[in-house]
């Protein structure tokens, strides 16, 4: 099964799972990360919706998790930069984050790029181990 195929096939599961992952920043911006403490809070974020998305592919047993889980931290990073647009110059009066720079763009599509090729390896190998 090619790439596109994949996407399309799991469309609704990957714009899911970049949804599920938008619990972080909407935790940030409510101060809900402020009570847990940011740097905690931040940690225990990532590492939760990590195992989530693992979980996940692994229940729905997906041919590829490695791709699914690459355009899940993409379409993430997209949900992200558009909620900052969005929410910034409401909360700050003006507008803030990878909307303001095309590199910072680059790098947090980059970033949730590659903890998406991180998780979907992970899963792989869960799923291969598994199988047996």
């Amino acid at each position: 099964m090619n790439t596109k195929t994949t996407v399309t096939q799991n469309l609704r599961l990957i714009v899911g799972l970049g949804a599920l992952a938008l619990i972080r920043p909407i935790m940030k911006i409510t101060g809900i990360m402020d009570i847990i403490g940011q740097q905690f809070g931040s940690i225990l974020m990532t590492a939760l919706i990590s195992l989530a998305w693992i979980a996940i592919v692994l229940i729905k047993k997906v041919a590829n998790p490695v791709t699914i889980l690459v355009f899940a931290g993409l379409s993430y990073a997209v949900f992200a930069i558009v909620l900052s647009g969005i929410l910034s110059p409401m909360l700050h009066g003006e507008l803030q984050g990878p909307l303001t720079n095309p590199l910072a763009i680059i790098s947090v599509l980059a970033t949730n790029a590659l903890w998406g090729v991180i998780l979907g390896v992970i899963a792989k190998a869960i799923s291969r181990r598994s199988r047996g």
